[in-house]
C-alpha cells in the first residue's frame, strides 16, 4: 500500500502521547481508525513500532530508530509546502552553542553578499544535533563528536579549537594565569548535559571533582557559573559570544582540543549546501593567513 502523511502523523502522536486514547483525541481521530493507520505503517515497513504490552505504550528499537526518520520527513515535506518558501528557499544552519565563534558574524556577512536571493537561517537548537536528525535544519555546526544513531551524517572537520575555564568574576581561581584540571577538582563542575562537550570523563577516573551540577542548555550552564555555583570547561568560541561582567575566561592547559565540524544529512538536501561549505573554507583560511600575517 502507499504510505501517506497521516501514517506520519499517527505514528508521532502516538510515539509523542504514549496512549493510543490521547493521540486520537490530538488527531481528532477514533481510536480503531488511528490503530488501523498504525498497522497499515508496521505492515508497510515489516516491523514492529509500538510495544503494545503494557498499559503505557513503549516504542521498540524500530520504533525508536523511525521517530527520527519520520519526524525529518514530516518537517522536510511540511518546509517545501510552506508558501513562504516560494519567495526564497532558506538554508537552515543550526548550533548549539556558539556557531562559528569569531567567524560567525563574517559567514553571515558574506553569505548575504554572495547569496541575496538564498537566506541563510541561523538557528541556536538544544539539541545533540543541533536539530538535524529531526529534519530542523539543512546542516549544523557541531562540536566534539557527532553520533547520530539511525541517521547517516556526513561531517567536515573545520576547526580545532582550544578549552577554556569559565567561572565567576570573584571565584579564587581567578588568581591563575592558565588553570589545570587538577585544580578544578576542588569545584563543582556544571555540565551541560545535552549539548555539551565536558563530562567527568575528562578528569582521571582516580583524581574527578566530587560534584557536577547539570543543566540542560547553555543559559542555564552560564547562570550557574556566573552566580559561583560551580565552575565551567567550554572552548574559545564562548568568551566572544558570552561576555558578561559575572565571568571571567582563563585558558585550560591540560585539556585536548574541541573539533568543530560541519554536519549534514547523508542524502539530497538544500542545493546551497555546497557553496556554504565552501564559502566556510574560505572564510577560515582567511582568518589563519591573517593571523600568520599578524605573528
Amino acid at each position: 500500500m502507499t504510505i501517506e502523511l497521516r501514517h506520519l502523523r499517527a505514528f508521532l502522536a502516538i510515539a509523542d502521547e504514549g496512549n493510543v486514547t490521547r493521540a486520537a483525541a490530538r488527531l481528532h481521530l477514533g481510536q480503531p481508525a488511528l490503530s488501523r493507520t498504525l498497522r497499515q505503517l508496521e505492515n508497510h515497513l515489516g516491523a514492529r513500532l509500538v510495544d503494545r504490552s503494557t498499559h503505557h505504550l513503549e516504542l521498540t528499537a524500530a520504533g525508536h530508530t523511525f521517530r527520527g526518520k519520520a519526524r525529518a520527513a514530516l518537517a522536510a515535506v511540511e518546509t517545501a509546502l510552506d508558501p513562504a518558501g516560494l519567495r526564497g528557499w532558506p538554508l537552515r544552519l543550526s548550533h548549539t552553542w556558539a556557531a562559528l565563534g569569531d567567524h560567525t558574524v563574517p559567514l553571515l556577512r558574506r553569505w548575504d553578499e554572495t547569496h541575496p536571493d538564498t537566506p541563510l537561517e541561523l538557528l541556536r537548537i538544544d539539541d545533540r544535533a543541533a536539530g538535524l536528525t529531526q529534519g530542523k535544519a539543512d546542516a549544523a555546526l557541531l562540536r566534539g563528536a557527532v553520533t547520530s544513531p539511525g541517521h547517516r551524517l556526513r561531517t567536515e572537520l573545520l576547526v580545532m579549537e582550544e578549552r577554556v575555564v569559565v567561572m565567576a568574576a570573584d571565584s579564587p581561581l581567578a588568581a591563575l594565569p592558565r588553570i589545570t584540571l587538577a585544580d578544578l577538582t576542588p569545584y563543582p563542575i556544571a555540565l551541560n548535559t545535552v549539548s555539551g562537550t565536558t563530562t567527568m570523563d575528562l578528569w582521571p577516573p582516580t583524581a574527578r571533582p566530587a560534584t557536577a551540577i547539570e543543566v540542560t542548555n547553555t543559559d542555564e550552564w552560564l547562570m550557574a557559573i556566573a552566580a559561583g555555583r560551580a565552575v565551567g570547561i567550554s572552548t574559545s568560541a564562548t568568551p566572544s559570544n558570552h561576555m558578561h561582567p559575572s565571568l571571567l575566561y582563563r585558558p585550560l592547559a591540560d585539556a585536548p582540543p574541541v573539533p568543530v565540524v560541519l554536519a549534514w544529512p547523508d542524502s539530497p538536501g538544500h542545493p546551497a549546501l555546497p557553496d556554504l561549505l565552501t564559502l566556510t573554507r574560505r572564510i577560515l583560511a582567511d582568518a589563519r593567513a591573517g593571523e600568520a600575517a599578524s605573528a
